[in-house]
């Protein structure tokens, strides 16, 4: 890991809960205790000294000796708070020693604190750096959704509307064709016009992310410098996704079409929907991965299965509820200004406007639901970004102590060596 926002190298990472130097055959030695300093001339001291100042005279009655501290156990990562599995060493398990429940002590250089965090921390994470850093993140939000709306109202106002050619008894095939084919060039053209858009968004807005969590601010110019090397890695991981999931719903549904079987289709279509979720959530830490690490996009897939693996249902339900969150925001947001249109296209157009779609298809319906959307998407489409990045560093956390290097990189000195110092500010 180095100081810049990538945070760690590309490659093999103890992403399975093995910590670096664990003991694992491999020489690893940071699991180990200490030993203390032999002393010259070939004697050796014992492994066990009683602490300075509690020396006792030869005879004097000893004193009951206290247990030993426990050691973490090599290989275990972060436990549940006070759970059996962390190490309790007062930075990992109980915060006052066992027993005694709540949350570990962490310092907080930035939106988040180092160390596990819970559904409250990520979800807070997210606002606060959209919040705290929203003269970087809301513009680069702005203008994309700006650019997507205003051409999806165009398509929309022109393409789609010569759907109603279609509806002519009178027209020919030859215009039947043309006029589909010119609407779906204009819906593909203007589907993958959000795609990038919606990329470039999460791109800058996840390195943003990445240099809140150090405390550290980011201008758009240095998000963009720092995001624009990745681009075309994560479209390519998008699309790898997206159509990996489209064939595999292709598969499972292909037996029902060839044996022109509603049964066997409904089988097929049942069974894939609840794989592509499995996939989706699977595979939802590859963006962070492949923007942060600097991997590859294959690499980045295998990061992402193997920090999701043993977390699945909890990374499902915080996605989930930050899905459901950012829907009902949007859906305050687009609803009423949406119905405002309608209402405008109607007084315009009457009730035959509802006849022949040009209620919905009006400048003034199309121009107030677009203004709703870029309002939603400037607001919700960091937060979902947001979320998503913190699972990741969340996920490193428990598994490879990612904590430390993170203190490192946001000049906390100590942190982590000394669980009763607090770490001071480099």
């Amino acid at each position: 890991m180095n100081d810049s926002p990538g945070w760690a190298v590309p490659g093999p990472s103890p992403s399975d809960g093995e910590r670096p130097g664990a003991s694992d055959g491999q020489g690893g030695t940071d699991g180990a205790p200490p030993q203390p300093p032999q002393p010259a001339g070939g004697q050796k001291w014992s492994a066990e000294q009683p602490p300075p100042g509690e020396w006792s005279s030869p005879g004097a009655p000893q004193a009951p000796k206290p247990p030993p501290p426990q050691q973490p156990q090599p290989g275990s990562g972060w436990g549940s708070y006070g759970g059996p599995q962390g190490p309790q060493d007062g930075r990992y398990g109980y915060p006052g020693g066992p027993g005694q429940w709540g949350k570990p002590p962490a310092a907080k250089p930035g939106v988040i604190p180092l160390r596990p965090l819970d559904l409250g921390e990520i979800l807070d994470g997210a606002v606060a750096t959209v919040r705290s850093h929203w003269r970087s993140v809301l513009p680069i939000t702005l203008v994309v959704a700006t650019v997507v709306q205003v051409i999806s109202v165009l398509v929309q106002k022109y393409a789609l509307a010569d759907l109603a050619v279609t509806a002519d008894p009178e027209a020919s095939l030859q215009d039947l064709l043309d006029t589909l084919s010119g609407a779906m060039t204009a819906l593909v053209a203007n589907g993958f016009i959000q795609l990038i858009g919606t990329i470039i968004a999460t791109a800058m807005v996840t390195m943003i992310f990445s240099r809140a969590v150090l405390g550290q601010g980011s201008t758009i110019g240095q998000a963009w410098r720092e995001a624009r090397p990745r681009l075309l890695h994560l479209l390519g991981l998008t699309l790898l996704m997206g159509l990996g999931g489209a064939a595999l719903v292709v598969v499972l549904l292909l037996p029902g079409i060839l044996l022109r079987s509603i049964g066997l289709g409904l089988v097929g279509g049942l069974a894939a929907v609840p794989l592509v979720i499995w996939l989706g959530i699977k595979f939802s830490l590859a963006s962070p991965a492949l923007m942060l690490e600097k991997a590859g996009v294959i690499t980045s897939l295998r990061r992402s299965s193997r920090l999701v693996r043993g977390s699945w249902w909890r990374i499902f339900g915080i996605t989930a509820l930050t899905g459901l969150i950012t829907a009902f925001v949007s859906a305050v947001i687009v609803y009423p200004l949406t119905a405002l249109g309608l209402a405008i296209g109607l007084a315009d157009g009457g009730v035959s406007g509802l006849e022949n779609g040009t209620a919905a298809t009006g400048w003034a319906p199309l121009i107030l639901a677009a203004v709703g959307a870029v309002i939603a998407q400037t607001i919700t489409m960091p937060i979902q970004a947001g979320v998503t990045v913190l699972l990741y560093v969340d996920q490193r956390i428990r598994r490879e102590a990612l904590d430390l290097e993170l203190a490192r990189a946001a000049g906390l000195e100590n942190y982590g060596s000394d669980p009763a110092a607090p770490p001071t500010g480099g």
